[in-house]
């Protein structure tokens, strides 16, 4: 018996059904722990200023540590680039459509005040980035509470990932999914983080069996990246890698909260986390640097 730990969002708790099944269908029988964060207890504020992305995996990985879960289910974006010592990522399943989605009005009908509701400072400073005026409102809570607030009226659009949208069957509800172009995901958006302990336990090898070797290349490379930025919740800092034909190529983006600063920058490799370090030490040196310390 495997017993997986996960967060108590709908989100979330699909996520770990569908891990669940994955490992039924290998074989392995499952059980379902659910776990209340610090994130969700914390549904007002936003993100960047109440600690960033641990708020979401602390208490799991306590679990995970004290031996009460065997396996945890994460959404990639949502953890760390340091994991605590004795824990490894020992899966990353197939990736999910990694690009933001906006719900509501597209890009194009929205104006100067425009309200566009996000908890992402990332989000955030690229829409300002736009030049267009819009105005952005911090929105937290649960997939279904954001969009009843959109129909509500309180905003003129929202912006989530488009990965949770599908997951959830609310593919429908997208009306532009954003090109990385014009909004760079966030490191290991649309990914799914299976998490054990690094003890040659029985769930790391059982885990490892649904890791996808693209994915994991492609969201190690953006996770490189972050790391070298020293980048979290705190920072706008976009990062998506993708595959054409064996070569990796990695786009980065770097922001100031408002805007008004944004650094673009892209490189190709094969290694991915040479690829993430050496691009990220690259927009240091040439100003990222400047705009994270700002």
């Amino acid at each position: 018996m495997i017993v997986i730990g996960s967060r108590g969002s709908q989100l979330a708790l699909w996520q770990a059904r569908h891990i669940s099944s994955s490992l039924q269908t290998l074989g392995v029988e499952t059980r379902l722990e659910i776990i209340k964060t610090t994130g969700d207890k914390i549904t007002d504020v936003p993100l960047a200023q109440v600690g960033g992305k641990g708020l979401f995996t602390k208490e799991i990985e306590e679990a995970l540590l004290d031996g009460s879960i065997d396996l945890a289910v994460h959404s990639l974006k949502d953890m760390p680039t340091g994991l605590p010592a004795g824990l490894t990522l020992a899966a990353i399943p197939e990736r999910e459509d990694p690009r933001d989605a906006l719900i509501g009005k597209p890009l194009a009908e929205l104006g100067r005040g425009s309200k566009v509701g996000t908890s992402s400072l990332r989000r955030a400073a690229q829409l300002h980035a736009l030049g267009r005026g819009l105005v952005t409102e911090n929105l937290r809570g649960n997939v279904d509470t954001r969009l009843r607030r959109l129909d509500e009226g309180h905003y003129d659009a929202i912006v989530l990932a488009a990965a949770g949208l599908r997951r959830l069957g609310w593919a429908d509800r997208i009306r532009e999914l954003i090109d990385p172009d014009v909004m760079c995901p966030a490191a290991g958006q649309g990914s799914l983080a299976i998490e054990t302990r690094d003890d040659g336990g029985a769930a790391r090898e059982i885990a490892g069996r649904l890791n996808h070797v693209a994915t994991n290349a492609a969201v190690t490379a953006e996770r490189s990246l972050l790391a070298t930025l020293e980048g979290g919740c705190q920072v706008p800092i976009g990062a998506y890698a993708h595959f054409e034909g064996p070569v990796l190529h990695l786009t980065a983006i770097v922001a100031s909260p408002d805007g008004t600063r944004l650094m673009r920058d892209r490189a190709s490799g094969s290694d991915p986390v040479t690829l993430g370090r050496e691009l990220g030490e690259r927009m240091l040196a040439s100003g990222a640097r400047d705009i994270l310390g700002s």
